[in-house]
């Protein structure tokens, strides 16, 4: 078919003097004599980018009338391949990823062939954000201290990020100190609108390697994340590939009340979303609702897509974006080029009820949104603050299986006294901090949290010494208006002085507690809470020792630390009592009009291009300071525990070798129950001395002290195999239940068929020295949290060949199929539970022993150990046909990279 029968480049005026160059979606209306003008907004983004990008090859004219015909009501089959404008990485995620291409130039050059054949072809900013641990706090000089800490840990990390930025054309960094990844790529990276060399403009479009890269939703940019496999795919000239998707709409009406804050708002939404059932959609905002949300507010309810399950979260462009870009020092060029090429294309302004064919519309009254906490285990457990308490309270005596914690209800008030004297009962706030992409973004809920500890300050409140308390900043923007506007000493006075700027708490890097606390927790087993301004409270995620995780606002994050204590109902009870007076939540909490007053201080331009003129003008002594780092286009791979040649390019051919076709005589590596997160999978956080990892670096001559985190030593395949499945909070049902009837936690199995109990890790190699293959068995929301391609590589390193769920969550399943590994679903109301699976059986999986197809049946067959057999059939989480084609390569990077050879 001839490429240009639907080009459709037209001009655009850009102001008053000049013009532009652009694919004109109301031209392609005309010429399809389809109403593209009522495909939701984020569709119309997409069909833009497989219109502009059409070759006739990865992207043809059946795509683009496909897309414009999407309806509704019509099947969702068609997969479409989306060229993105640019990449965002954040360091844990990104570091492995420059691994790979760096292998990949490894095997280019031993193959005779230049080692520039393997380089971005689209922009790539890795943004250093996750390495920072929050070792100081409530010190002077708590920020200096955790960052020349993160410098010393990470140097040759960060020696290695530098060699890339040499090595690569395209490849940037920004270093660390500036923020999170999410909020600079908002405030700084997104430009709106690109223009390529022959002068076309088009709509900023990404992926990125963390999955709230969503928040870049809320500025009407269309983006998600991705885990490391895919996006190197997307980087090296490979279509980001995906079903076309539902768009589930929602109609946003009336106005938030007093007192209510963005984060209620989300944690809303999430608990609402959750229940629309929006996994793998994309989500639209609309309404006049929609209207009367600030941007910060808009981009707080795009961040937290991945809790709600929706692939996006999004806002269109309209007069609050414009304005945005103006607040954050934006140049008047690109700001009117921005807004002239969105109305041009018909894209600008939110959509009012009617306006839109959505695939369903849901409703949401802001006005009924109320104050709000989520927890103790999932950030989609919403509890109204008057009832976090009662649900405590109930939560400690119920059973795990009932999302509690199996404690004796006469335990609950229960006092221990640690060795340093502290007195500690279950439900006590041990961690307090205002960190994560999600709520630091956003002026409001800053502005009000130093309200809040301004009023109490002079109220005469405090926060126990023995709770550790932080604000982690998503860029430094903040800590300048938190400075204006007289702030932040009170904060400080509370404990919340700055200690980091980075994803801190939220991602397991709060840092420990007291050796005594420790000791006191694991002794009595007390169900301790941290509370935080964050997006993901998984349990182990913040600290291993810590059971019950709260996400909220950062003003009740601070009133909470002044509290204590769960047990503590805020709406009822004092905040706290100073000589002898009650003070309650309602006399310190900030009114609108306060926090409305200081507004000026947060969207301050100037402030905006000093902070990020010095990304690339003077980005820290500390940054400065890391030398020695390798030269030239290919890396020669120093001895390092922290970077190491990755394996999944070992023995390549240009022809791929055959992938399984059916497996026989596999044993159970792991029988896991619901929502096993990728934190249960591949962890982030400390690593303890007794596990895998841990005896790993002792061997290779590194000081405890030295460990640092899992997520930091991501760049080396040893450290994260051994990592994988290794959480202490997993729970493996193959292994026999405690006396009292509660499930054994860590990363234990059994292996078969002699029934010795080992680690999971020393189980697979076991099993692979054998040449068993094994197989992992899950329930629902199998993947769920952030995307971490190492828990697809670590489930590829172990062995594993197949993984079978009751559901999986979508990045997860792409990247299981980007490393070669299976994923299956059950079918019906079958499950691990109803079948009877305990992990002494040994399983066929037949089926798909000839030409493999998206999505068809295949066969379980489960040999029990009393001689009999069960046929059980299954669906293939292989949903597309490129999926069939990495998984015949043997995963992603394999076919991406014979590709880029053979050009």
């Amino acid at each position: 078919m001839a490429r240009n029968t639907l080009n459709t480049l037209k001009e655009f005026k850009l102001s008053d003097s000049k013009k532009g160059k652009f694919y004109s979606l109301p031209a392609l209306q005309k010429k399809l004599g389809i109403n593209i003008s009522r495909l939701p907004v984020s569709i119309r983004i997409v069909l833009e980018s497989v219109l502009r990008n059409c070759d006739g090859k990865k992207v043809t004219e059946d795509h683009i009338r496909e897309l414009a015909n999407w309806g509704a009501t019509a099947p969702r089959v068609d997969e479409i391949p989306f060229v993105v404008a640019r990449v965002v990485l954040q360091d844990f995620t990104g570091v492995p990823l420059l691994a790979d291409l760096a292998a990949m130039r490894n095997v280019a050059k031993k193959m005779g062939i230049k080692a520039k054949n393997i380089e971005p072809l689209v922009p790539v900013d890795l943004v250093v954000d996750h390495s920072v641990q929050i070792d100081h706090f409530r010190e002077k000089d708590a920020l200096d201290l955790n960052m020349k800490l993160e410098f010393s840990r990470n140097k040759e990390r960060y020696q290695f990020m530098k060699w890339g930025m040499q090595a690569f054309d395209t490849f940037g960094v920004v270093p660390p100190g500036f923020g999170i990844v999410h909020q600079v790529n908002l405030e700084y990276l997104a430009r709106g609108v690109h223009k390529s060399v022959d002068k076309v403009y088009y709509p900023d479009t990404l992926v990125g390697t963390d999955s709230h890269t969503t928040m870049i939703n809320g500025i009407g940019v269309v983006g998600w994340g991705v885990g490391g496999i895919e996006a190197e795919a997307g980087m090296l000239g490979q279509p980001v590939y995906f079903l076309t998707p539902d768009v589930v709409g929602v109609n946003l009406t009336g106005m938030l009340r007093e007192g209510v804050t963005a984060t209620d708002l989300v944690l809303t939404i999430t608990e609402m979303l959750r229940k629309e059932k929006v996994v793998g959609k994309f989500v639209e905002f609309f309404g006049e609702g929609t209207e009367t949300l600030s941007l910060t507010d808009r981009a707080t309810i795009a961040n937290m897509a991945p809790e709600y399950g929706a692939t996006m979260g999004f806002f269109p462009v309209d007069d609050q974006t414009i304005d945005y870009f103006k607040g954050t020092g934006r140049s008047k060029a690109e700001i009117e080029a921005f807004e002239a090429y969105f109305r041009a294309q018909g894209l600008y302004g939110i959509p009012k009820a009617g306006d839109i064919d959505y695939t369903n519309v849901v409703g949401l009254d802001l006005g009924k949104v109320a104050p709000s906490l989520a927890g103790p285990k999932r950030p989609q457990d919403r509890i109204e603050i008057g009832d976090v308490k009662s649900t405590f309270s109930d939560l400690f005596s119920k059973s795990i299986a009932d999302n509690g914690f199996n404690k004796k209800a006469a335990d609950l008030d229960a006092v221990y006294t640690n060795t340093d004297g502290v007195h500690l009962k279950n439900g006590d706030i041990l961690i307090a901090a205002i960190t994560s992409c999600t709520n630091t973004s956003n002026p409001s809920v800053l502005l009000a949290a130093g309200l809040l500890a301004k009023k109490a300050v002079e109220a005469g409140l405090t926060v126990s010494p023995h709770i550790k308390t932080s604000l982690a900043p998503g860029s430094r923007v903040v800590t300048k208006y938190l400075e204006a506007a007289g702030l932040l000493p009170y904060l400080e006075q509370l404990g919340f002085g700055v200690t980091a700027y980075g994803c801190t708490t939220c991602i397991g890097n709060a840092g420990d507690l007291t050796p005594a606390m420790n000791e006191a927790i694991v002794k009595n087993d007390v169900v301790a809470s941290a509370i935080l301004s964050g997006n993901r409270n998984f349990e182990a995620r913040i600290h291993a020792n810590i059971r019950s995780n709260f996400l909220a606002s950062p003003p009740l994050v601070v009133a909470y630390a002044i509290a204590g204590t769960m047990t503590r109902d805020l709406m009822t009870e004092p905040v706290g009592t100073v000589n002898g007076k009650d003070i309650f939540l309602g006399d310190i909490w900030p009114t609108s009009k306060e926090i409305a007053k200081l507004m000026k201080f947060a969207m301050n331009a100037k402030t905006f291009k000093e902070n990020y003129a010095d990304v690339k003008g003077a980005p820290g002594k500390l940054w400065e300071d890391i030398t020695g780092a390798a030269e030239g286009e290919v890396y020669d791979w120093p001895k390092s525990t922290y970077i190491a040649e990755p394996p999944f390019f070992a023995d390549f051919t240009m022809e791929p070798k055959a992938a399984a076709t059916g497996i026989t005589a596999a044993r159970a590596l792991g029988v896991f129950g619901d929502s096993i997160t990728t934190d249960h999978i591949s962890p982030a956080g400390a690593i303890k001395e007794s596990s895998p990892a841990g005896k790993w670096l002792k061997a290779n001559g590194v000081l405890l002290a030295d460990f640092n985190s899992y997520g930091s030593r991501r760049g080396n395949h040893e450290i994260m195999m051994r990592g994988t499945f290794a959480n202490v909070r997993i729970k493996n049902l193959m292994i026999p239940k405690k006396a009292d009837g509660s499930l054994v936690e860590g990363g234990i199995t059994l292996y078969q068929p002699s029934g010795k109990e080992m680690s999971i890790y020393d189980a697979a190699m076991a099993y692979v020295a054998a040449g068993t293959p094994t197989m992992v068995f899950a329930g629902e929301e199998y993947g769920t949290g952030s995307s971490r391609d190492w828990a697809a590589k670590g489930t590829q390193l172990l062995g594993v060949k197949a993984v079978f769920a009751r559901s999986f969550e979508r990045i997860h399943r792409s990247n299981l199929v980007g490393m070669g590994v299976l994923p299956l679903q059950f079918l019906g109301t079958d499950s691990t539970v109803t079948l009877g699976i305990t992990g002494n059986e040994t399983f066929d999986l037949k089926g798909i022993e000839s030409d493999i197809k998206p999505q068809q049946e295949a066969t379980l067959v489960i040999h029990r150990a009393d001689g009999t057999s069960q046929d059980v059939k299954v669906l293939l989480r292989i949903d597309t046909p490129i999926e069939v084609d990495y998984y015949k390569h043997g995963g992603i990077l394999p076919f991406v990279l014979r590709q880029l050879l053979a050009a």
